[in-house]
């Protein structure tokens, strides 16, 4: 199981660092000029191609099985640790109070990123419904 949990947080960790670039660059650069919802809806697909580079390597590199419980127990805890990170990150880096935090995720708004990091926690399943070789 350590080689399952040793995936997910490599994964997880090397997205959300992906996503903080990324999303500095979003916040920046394309929200003043396209808006929030064009600049989350160009930022996730970006997002998601990594994800499958990132989730492909991982599985190769710790050795994840080709068992659909395993793959789910993968993204599942990369799942928790990116949106732990992600929330963390508003808290104690932004200085947002956690209620605030949380509640944002009811934001229609938010809505297109949030689907997409539930797609990220798939990726390791999808990865094997796909039959992707690492």
């Amino acid at each position: 199981m350590s080689r399952i949990a040793a995936a997910a947080a490599s994964y997880a960790g090397l997205i959300f660092a992906a996503g903080f670039v990324l999303g500095t660059l979003r916040v920046l650069v394309l929200v003043p000029r396209i808006g929030a919802v064009w600049a989350e809806a160009i930022e996730v697909p970006i997002m998601l191609a990594l994800s499958f580079l990132v989730a492909r390597w991982q599985v190769a590199r710790h050795g994840v099985p080709a068992r659909l419980p395993l793959r789910l127990a993968m993204g599942g805890v990369a799942f928790i640790l990116l949106m732990s990170a992600e929330i963390a990150l508003g808290v104690i880096g932004f200085g947002q109070p956690l209620a605030e935090v949380l509640t944002g995720y009811g934001d229609p708004q938010r809505w297109i990123g949030l689907g997409g990091q539930i797609v990220f926690g798939l990726m390791p399943v999808l990865l094997l419904l796909r039959g992707t070789r690492p």
